[in-house]
């Protein structure tokens, strides 16, 4: 008997349907459609989408039961058909965390917090990361890059008793020991070497120890993995750092030294094109292969190394294949642009920017 492979089968589709052939749901404002949503946590109590397009948080209260199902609750916005920037600025990462709801309001240059899960529309936050107030919104806090600000933090996780945020716009990952309180500074920085630095790749080309576009991060108690969606490449810790140092797994690329990237060949299972998430699932790290418009399903999860090959692929009907939804038509089972990704249990989740839509997988061995 061989190595038992990861499957998937879509389960739940989140948003408006499809029209037919290439033409994407449509992305009004409303109740039921999204607009390039670019985060999704799934837990058995809720459905969180940041409908990043909209500016704005859908929730919807315990597991929808159909397709297409209308959400319960709206934040950003006092209701379902306003548009535009208001609260929220194309909000990206969210999660709830020890019942809290985290949200990235990642062009104000913050993580929002709700002490509780919404259940009104427009319900504010009650705290911030990132800025001295709820009312302030530039990069950095108005200064140059330092401890407590952020320049478009697109993502964030809780793992292991830290709190990291992909601190994106400058470089960098932070992390804190518990949950921050917004006035505390990082206990740990990764991708420069001290809290004021915020050059790309370091300013000396990518390497091992460099971020890009550090995107999303996520792990356990025995590796941290960070979404390097600029260099191509998902880097991980092993054991997660307590320092600055250089990772011990390369995904994406042949060596660290390497951001390699071109259109329109064969990918095969190990390559990467700005890969803007990840996800543990099980015994499985799923990343988020944006460009190449799939999630790639790597076993172990892997922790050391360079270029392993995954061994599963959502979206697409081969490793070699890359074109959105396939080049055919949006279906169940194809992707455009996948951006946010979200285990629990048995279930993916995964933002489908590109399609206007979540849809939800469910996994098993076979």
């Amino acid at each position: 008997m061989g190595t038992p492979r990861l499957t998937a089968e879509p389960l739940r589709w989140l948003g408006a349907p499809a029209p037919g052939g290439l033409a994407l749901p449509a992305a009004r404002s409303n109740r039921v459609q999204l607009y390039a949503p670019r985060g999704v946590y799934v837990d058995d109590r809720a459905v969180v989408v940041a409908d990043t397009g909209n500016h704005r948080i859908l929730i919807w209260h315990g597991w929808p039961e159909t397709d297409h199902q209308p959400a319960d609750v709206v934040v950003g916005h006092a209701d379902f058909e306003a548009e535009g920037p208001g609260l929220l600025h194309l909000p990206t990462g969210v999660a709830v965390v020890e019942g809290r709801l985290f949200v990235a309001d990642a062009w104000h240059h913050r993580i929002l917090i709700w002490d509780a899960l919404p259940e009104k529309n427009g319900q504010p936050p009650d705290r911030v990361l990132g800025q001295p107030d709820l009312d302030s919104t530039e990069p950095n806090r108005g200064a140059e890059a330092g401890p407590l600000g952020f320049y478009w933090p697109y993502g964030f996780a809780y793992v292991n008793g830290w709190f990291y945020v992909a601190d994106t716009g400058n470089r960098r990952v932070l992390g804190w020991r518990g949950l921050p309180d917004g006035h505390s500074p990082p206990d740990l920085v990764l991708g420069q070497p001290d809290m004021y630095s915020y050059a790309e790749n370091r300013g000396r080309g990518v390497g091992v120890d460099t971020f890009r576009w550090p995107h999303a991060v996520v792990g356990d108690s025995t590796t941290l993995y960070v979404a390097d969606a600029g260099n191509h490449r998902v880097l991980g810790f092993t054991p997660p750092p307590g320092a600055d140092r250089p990772a011990d797994l390369l995904l994406g690329q042949e060596g660290f030294d390497r951001a390699f990237e071109l259109p329109h060949i064969p990918q095969g299972p190990r390559r990467l094109r700005f890969p803007y998430s990840a996800a543990l699932c099980g015994e499985h790290l799923a990343v988020a292969d944006t460009a190449n418009n799939r999630v790639l399903l790597f076993p172990g999860p892997p922790r050391e190394g360079m270029y392993p090959a995954a061994t599963g692929v959502i979206g697409q009907s081969n490793f070699d294949d890359s074109g959105e939804n396939r080049w055919q038509a949006v279906r169940r089972d194809t992707l455009c642009w996948p951006y946010g990704l979200w285990c629990h249990k048995n279930l993916l989740a995964v933002a489908d920017s590109g399609n206007n839509r979540v849809l939800v997988w469910r996994l098993a061995l076979s």
